[in-house]
């Protein structure tokens, strides 16, 4: 059952965190509750982690009952306490800190802006060539404001592909040092699919059903599986049940992040229906899967994680994505947005 008032929180909450994000002064001074959720993961991981698979395995499941436990207990205890009157701008405040709309795109949009100069430089036309011959740099399109990194403006290819593999590594975990324009463009498209369900539509979901308890668990649960729901030797066992749960909350919310993006795109629906069930993830496919039928564009295929090759599946159809595609799917990621803007108004005036 949907928690009374919870979509009308919910309809202040998305534009809220979109417009203002998690302001860096408030990350500096207070933190934020993913990098404590981390924190203790990796605190139980470092001591739990250890003996025969089995054991491995139940101190798994034990790390993630008391990361449900402290994190939704927490979450109840100050929707109990604040969460009536003019509380409950407190709880919508908190809350924006389990959404990442804003915070998504602008990684995003860090690693287009350098792809941007690529044509230009070929061509030798218009700012890329400012660049390159030395001049100024016309407002907004420095190194620091466009990507965030400090230094002199770059003047090759090489060095806004440089810049754009750098940005697409604090988003993506696959090894990003020799990608072509394309395989930044194809991996900066995924996590943006994938993230707008983990991200903004899982928590929004788990809000509208839980309230912040359940937002709070769900973004718990979330990071768990980013730090040890791995597949690998290390993790295989003792994050097996952080991966797992991540499924099940994923279930739902990976669907309708496909829908979304669908709508958004105006198609995509048939690539979705019949590619999502080919990758890895039971519900990473749905959102990849969709944005590549909606930009008519081929994701997924061969890539490296730490040097090691690894085969994933082909979803869709087309060529591989340039930089423009990664435009296009920037402009779909917004109207999916607005989308959920509107679908939880609609719960919201229903309630």
């Amino acid at each position: 059952m949907i928690a009374i008032g919870t979509a009308g929180q919910l309809v202040a909450i998305l534009p809220l965190e979109a417009v203002i994000g998690y302001p860096m002064a408030m990350l500096r001074l207070v933190g934020h509750p993913v990098i404590a959720f981390g924190r203790l993961i990796e605190t139980g991981e470092r001591h739990w982690n250890h003996g025969r698979p089995a054991r491995k395995r139940v101190a798994g499941i034990g790390l993630l009952l008391l990361l449900v436990t402290v994190s939704g207990g927490m979450a109840w205890a100050i929707a109990t306490i604040a969460g009536h009157g003019w509380g409950t701008i407190f709880v919508i405040l908190i809350a924006t800190t389990g959404l990442a709309q804003r915070s998504l795109y602008d990684h995003v949009a860090a690693v287009l802006r350098p792809l941007k100069f690529l044509p230009e430089l070929v061509s030798g036309r218009g700012t890329a060539r400012r660049v390159v011959e030395g001049s100024p740099v016309p407002p907004g399109c420095s190194a620091v404001p466009s990507t965030g990194f400090a230094g002199p403006p770059p003047r090759s290819g090489e060095e806004f592909l440089g810049q754009a593999r750098t940005a697409a590594s604090m988003i993506v975990g696959r090894d990003t040092e020799a990608l072509d324009e394309s395989g930044i463009a194809v991996a900066a498209i995924e996590s943006l699919a994938e993230s707008f369900c983990d991200g903004v539509v899982a928590p929004a979901f788990w809000f509208l059903i839980g309230g912040l308890p359940g937002l709070a668990i769900c973004k718990a649960i979330n990071t768990a599986d980013s730090i040890v729901g791995h597949r690998d030797a290390r993790y295989r066992d003792f994050g097996w049940a952080s991966a797992r749960a991540d499924d099940l909350v994923n279930l739902i919310p990976a669907r309708i992040a496909g829908l979304l993006i669908c709508i958004a795109g105006a198609g995509g629906l048939g690539v979705m229906l019949r590619d999502a069930r080919h990758h890895a993830s039971p519900n990473g496919g749905w959102p990849e899967a969709a944005m590549a039928g909606v930009l008519q564009r081929q994701l997924g295929g061969a890539v490296n994680y730490d040097g090691e090759p690894a085969e994933r599946a082909i979803l869709g159809d087309g060529s591989p994505p340039e930089a423009n595609d990664l435009a296009r799917a920037l402009a779909v990621y917004r109207r999916a947005c607005l989308l959920l803007w509107l679908m939880t108004g609609g719960v919201a005036w229903l309630q």
